[in-house]
């Protein structure tokens, strides 16, 4: 047996004290001016109902709570009702009352009439709250004591309430969880056995579930509602969409709802709070939007909004034009480069003119070809254009170069002339003078290895072509004999100048040769006297000499 109401627990006092204040901050809370000023609605959802009426089952589940070590029992089946009063939005007066007949036995029992405020905060279609209610309970047992007691008691706990869309938003779940303290004095703990009377101490848990009738509803009618639009972006090209958003203030339908939207061009998505325009087709300039916020079957005009939006003139592409090379001889391949860029990167395309030349290409670069061309300046034009028709061009150069002036032909170059008219009695013999003439040529064909030379006899009036014959011949023995020139390099010839000497011409290596004087003689058929370049003791037979050259008719003398 429980001592007295001064011997109850500490803690247990403490946790009722706690209860009991939080109910009384509560219904400050919901008495004050501030706490009935009328709210403003930004979102789109059923509208705040004004009255709740709830019907719940439960269950009721005793927790260290008992009567001279008796337990209070779980009271598994049972029923909780309640209607709710709402200042605002947020805000309102509750009450509640439960009824769980029975348990195990006819004497247990739990009966409550308690009031209190409750907060609720709607969310769309989910409205959690919390509530702390005071009153009234009547719990019986646990050990027969009688369900006639009535004690006081508090709760406390929190739930959600989800609307249904059916019957306009009329309806709504319920489900909440709920923590119970409750004192009863059955009067005198009755001795010996102490199974009647006593005084108990109640700490439960009551989860409880069912269903909702929403009534009324708080906020300003349609005619206070506003209805704000913006587009996004609010300038683009053609083709690309447009998004409306809405924007809704002041407003809780209580119907379904709907965005009638209307443009001066363009075609909107839906019949949503945001719809998206299609552009396309769509020429350059403003339009208007215009949104009519509807309610129910009717389509009752609640609000309506209006913004704009333009589209604007596609940008033409940009182009550069570049060669790989800027000077070239003709016949030269090049290179092409277009570099283009479309401001709303619409698609390129590329085609290519020049005043010179073939070029070829559809892409970004070309191949010009210049064979065949002449030396001058070629234009070309690289074109762009995208597939709205809007187009740029740029254009290069290249040269084509003059080519260098061939080298000068080698020409023939006289050499030294060996005269004979020192020695009478030796007309046709190389003497001493001659011979430095001679050393001088061997050195000239010593450095160029690729010259032929050519030697022109002449003779002098009363002499014949013998005597011009073997002149040429005798020198040509010196070079060849005294000097190791190769007598294949060494052509002789005669000519009509009537004078006692042989001319000299130096032949570079594909000079012309038919500028040379005189003509070519057979050499098998002359014979020649004496020495042919002054050696002492040798005959003067006449000596015979195969020369490369091609055999001519024989000499004879010239009158």
């Amino acid at each position: 047996m429980k001592p007295s109401l001064a011997g109850q627990s500490y803690a247990k006092n403490i946790s009722a004290r706690l209860i009991c204040t939080a109910i009384a901050l509560l219904s400050l809370a919901a008495l004050s001016p501030a706490a009935s000023a009328q709210a403003t609605y930004a979102a789109v959802g059923p509208q705040p109902s004004r009255i709740d009426i709830t019907l719940q089952g439960g269950y009721f589940h005793p927790f260290n709570s008992d009567i001279n070590n008796f337990q209070y029992p779980t009271v598994p089946y049972g029923f909780v009702g309640s209607i709710a009063g709402y200042y605002n939005q947020y805000i309102g007066l509750q009450l509640e009352g439960t009824a769980f007949p029975n348990a195990s036995d006819d004497t247990d029992c739990v009966y409550t009439a308690q009031a209190g405020p409750i907060l609720r905060y709607q969310k769309g279609r989910f409205v959690p709250f919390f509530h702390a209610l005071g009153g009234a309970s009547k719990i019986g047992g646990p050990a027969e004591q009688p369900c006639s007691a009535w004690g006081w008691g508090v709760t406390g706990g929190f739930g959600v309430d989800y609307i249904l869309k059916p019957f306009h938003n009329r309806l709504a779940l319920h489900a909440q969880g709920d923590f119970q303290f409750a004192q009863i004095d059955n009067g005198p703990l009755v001795l010996p056995k102490g199974i009647t009377g006593g005084f108990g101490e109640v700490y439960a848990w009551r989860p409880s579930a069912g269903i909702t009738l929403r009534l009324g509803s708080i906020g300003p009618k349609g005619g206070d509602a506003t209805l704000t639009c913006s587009a996004d972006p609010a300038s683009a090209f053609p083709g690309d969409p447009i998004t409306v958003t809405s924007m809704t203030a002041n407003f809780r339908p209580t119907k379904d709802v709907q965005y009638l939207w209307t443009t001066s061009g363009g075609k909107p998505s839906n019949a949503d709070a945001i719809t998206t325009i299609d552009t396309h087709d769509l020429a350059p300039g403003t339009y208007n939007v215009s949104g009519r916020l509807v309610e129910g079957r009717k389509q009752k005009e609640i609000a309506t909004c209006a913004t704009t939006f333009t589209i604007q003139s596609y940008a033409p592409p940009t182009a550069t034009c570049s060669a790989d090379k800027s000077s070239i001889n003709s016949g030269d391949p090049v290179t092409i480069t277009t570099q283009a860029m479309s401001p709303q990167n619409r698609p390129l395309t590329y085609t290519y003119a020049a005043n010179e030349g073939q070029i070829q290409g559809n892409g970004a670069t070309a191949a010009l070809s210049t064979a065949g061309l002449t030396p001058g300046s070629i234009t070309v034009t690289c074109n762009v254009a995208d597939d709205k028709g809007q187009t740029a061009s740029a254009t290069t150069s290249v040269i084509i170069a003059t080519p260098p002036a061939p080298p000068p032909m080698p020409q023939s170059k006289a050499l030294c002339s060996i005269s004979f008219d020192r020695d009478h009695r030796r007309p046709d013999r190389v003497d001493n003078e001659a011979k430095g003439c001679l050393d001088d040529i061997a050195l000239n064909l010593t450095r160029d290895t690729a010259a032929r030379l050519v030697f022109i006899g002449n003779h002098a009036e009363g002499e014949t072509n013998r005597d011009a014959a073997a002149r040429a011949m005798n020198a040509e023995d010196y070079l060849t004999h005294e000097k190791g020139i190769d007598a294949t390099r060494i052509d002789l010839r005669i000519a009509a100048d009537p004078t006692r000497t042989v001319n000299t011409m130096l032949i570079p290596s594909g000079a012309p040769t038919d500028t040379i004087p005189g003509s070519a003689f057979d050499t098998t058929t002359v014979v020649r006297k004496g020495q042919a370049y002054g050696i002492p003791g040798q005959p003067s037979t006449p000596h015979h000499k195969h020369h490369h050259h091609k055999a001519a008719p024989a000499l004879t003398a010239t009158p």
